[in-house]
């Protein structure tokens, strides 16, 4: 196997919900597709952990994470980056905003 091969690997982006774990974040991840009868757009959400070595990124931060070999029960993703550092209020999260910032919004 080619190293061009090995560096072709599925990334995707998303806000990270939690960062309370050693060396591990929750990221949720919002995709839209389109109801293959009805035509809809639909949007659902998915949530995975993600090895964050160094321990960079922080609630509310829109990152990018990229499939890796299985690290453990839950973790198959790896931190690639932060792409933007994210607003969070009072302990919480304000996902309307951030999806509106970045042009998922309704």
């Amino acid at each position: 196997m080619s190293t061009t091969e090995r560096t072709r690997r599925r990334t995707v982006e998303g806000i990270v919900t939690s960062d309370k774990m050693t060396q591990t974040i929750t990221v949720l991840v919002e995709r839209t597709y389109k109801h293959p009868k009805y035509g809809k757009y639909i949007r659902k959400a998915k949530k995975y952990h993600a090895h964050d070595e160094e321990g960079t990124a922080k609630t509310g931060d829109l990152v990018e994470i990229a499939e890796c070999r299985p690290i453990s029960k839950l973790k198959r993703w790896r931190l690639v980056r932060v792409v933007r550092a994210g607003a969070v209020a009072g302990g919480t999260v304000n996902f309307a905003a951030d999806t509106a910032a970045t042009g998922g919004g309704a």
